[in-house]
């Protein structure tokens, strides 16, 4: 999920919202079988090569696997699927299933979809996850034919992909809807129209894309009834609408119009002791982003002083950030990575607690003062003015700027905070642009382990807005990529090596491990839960 793969937050990112749903048993009124959300932002797109996150459309299109309780991969278009002894070649057979126009899905499906995500031409901001694939980086960077991409179809129903290197979490991987397939004929019928309404779409999952328009703030999910396993549908109709405000959301679940709502850290307060009350965690770090190439040039001096970023990051406390401004549940990061995401293969120790470094992200306002000066002489500044940049549609954002705003102004001589809280979308375009100083960003996990943090500050990648490029660290993860890749151990080392020095660099500043509140009617029952990857399934879910 990335986050965020969130994430979600996103997730994933872009990771500018969480969503909470349900799933369980059946009923015999279908009739009840509608659930009411809420999201505080409209979805930005329902094309798969172009999303910058799946969580809500990650259950209207399936790959070969979908994620189920407890992060286990279940059942999805592939009816069986098996790896070659070298563990380079994967052959997945594809069961009888067909789009929501009730045409067949084929192997050649996934054999187009691969090749139109990896195509530069997409732009798609996932295309780096498709690297382990034989001649995908080459093919994104422009320098090969998408024809070569290590993926073919034989016959209608047997997909065969050959792999650079063996991967230990592919299977995982297969259950994100990144990797599921796109029929050429509808995005050939529809042309630039695709994907920008959910009328210009076909469906592989368990629901469909109903009423939107690409900037709806109302739309609803309906159950696809060519889905190949219809019959454990329960759920008719999903209705989503945009509420940006929590006491907005809170006052329509009191009056029955939202099944589920997430709650402010007021409303936390307030609310905890409710039987309404639920709190799901996700593997989404909330981070600072710093923009080593800003515009200012005195700015740009200012975010390259490793002594400035370890005294913006040493000035935040931390736990009075997550207990007492938010309140909600969320924890103290050590690093970069999220905790409860990946064990050393080895000690069973989590990777979380191997990351650390001293001195980082502790809350220490006296060597905070002390990074700061010595860090403005080496610029030779005595006053610095930063804007925060940051997405007002992110619950906790308002109350996070305002501690920061604050805090830095009491802890650092000469600094100047402004603030601008703007929607998701237009942060997420100047964040794209480089248009910022600083921006709270965040990433959620799109697996289980910790190379899908590390991968997105490597040199280059898309979702390194700020630019941070640092050779030894590029080295360790290309190292624990390729060259190390088959040695659990030796590929753990190389990792946390790699998190050791991007967080005593304060790459970016971690702020919290992101837990959310809801309010949930009770009678909605079965929640499956992920902290990483596509968070909620709901082909599962009903009300009692």
């Amino acid at each position: 999920m990335k986050r965020i793969k969130a994430i979600i937050t996103g997730i994933f990112i872009s990771l500018t919202a969480v969503l909470l749903v349900a799933c369980g048993k059946s009923t015999s009124e279908n009739s009840k079988q509608v659930l009411n959300l809420s999201t505080t932002g409209p979805l930005d797109t329902i094309d798969i090569s172009k999303s910058t996150g799946y969580g809500q459309t990650g259950n209207v299109f399936e790959s070969f696997y979908r994620l189920g309780k407890d992060g286990k991969v279940t059942p999805g278009l592939a009816k069986s699927g098996q790896v070659s002894q070298d563990g380079k070649t994967w052959t997945f057979t594809l069961r009888d299933a067909k789009w929501s126009n009730g045409d067949k899905i084929t192997a050649q499906d996934f054999v187009y979809s691969w090749k139109r995500t990896i195509d530069p031409k997409t732009a798609s901001p996932y295309a780096y996850l498709f690297y382990d694939v034989k001649n995908a980086q080459a093919i994104n960077e422009g320098k090969m034919s998408a024809d070569k991409l290590g993926i073919k179809a034989e016959g209608d129903n047997k997909v065969v992909i050959t792999l650079d290197r063996p991967i230990s979490y592919f299977k995982v991987l297969m259950t994100y809807p990144l990797f599921g397939p796109q029929s050429e004929k509808v995005v050939q019928k529809y042309g630039k129209k695709y994907g920008t309404n959910s009328k210009y779409m076909v469906y592989s999952g368990p629901f469909k894309v109903k009423d939107w328009n690409g900037t709806s703030d109302k739309w609803s999910f309906v159950k696809n009834n060519q889905y190949w396993d219809k019959k454990v549908v329960k759920l008719q109709k999903i209705n989503y609408q945009v509420v940006k405000n929590t006491n907005t959301g809170y006052q329509l679940f009191q009056q029955g119009k939202l099944d589920l709502t997430p709650l402010s850290s007021e409303q936390v307060k307030n609310l905890h002791n409710k039987p309404e009350f639920k709190q799901y965690s996700y593997s989404y770090v909330a981070y600072l982003d710093y923009n080593f190439n800003d515009s200012n040039e005195i700015n740009r001096k200012a975010l390259n002083n490793k002594n400035i970023r370890l005294a913006l990051s040493l000035a935040i406390d931390r736990k009075t950030l997550t207990k007492k401004v938010f309140g909600d549940g969320s924890n103290v990061p050590t690093g970069f990575v999220a905790s409860d995401l990946a064990t050393n293969p080895k000690t069973g120790k989590d990777f979380a607690a191997e990351q650390k470094v001293d001195n980082t992200v502790d809350y220490n306002e006296k060597l905070a003062k002390e990074y700061w000066k010595k860090g403005l002489q080496e610029i030779g500044e005595k006053n610095l003015n930063f804007t925060i940049l940051a997405s007002n549609e992110m619950a906790n954002n308002d109350a996070l700027t305002q501690y920061l705003q604050s805090q830095y102004t009491k802890a650092l001589p000469g600094i100047k905070v402004s603030v601008q809280n703007i929607p998701g979308n237009s942060a997420l375009s100047k964040a794209r642009k480089g248009n910022y100083d600083i921006y709270v960003s965040g990433w959620g996990g799109d697996f289980k382990d910790p190379i899908t943090f590390m991968q997105i500050l490597v040199t280059g990648t898309s979702y390194n807005y700020g630019k941070y490029s640092n050779k030894e660290y590029d080295a360790l993860i290309e190292k624990a990529q390729n060259e190390d890749a088959n040695d659990a151990n030796k590929r753990w080392e190389d990792l946390v090596k790699a998190a050791r020095i991007f967080n005593a660099d304060q790459g970016v500043t971690p702020l919290y491990q992101q837990t959310t509140s809801y309010m949930q009617n009770t009678k909605v029952k079965g929640i499956i839960q992920n902290t990483a990857g596509t968070q909620w399934n709901y082909k599962y879910a009903y009300i009692k």
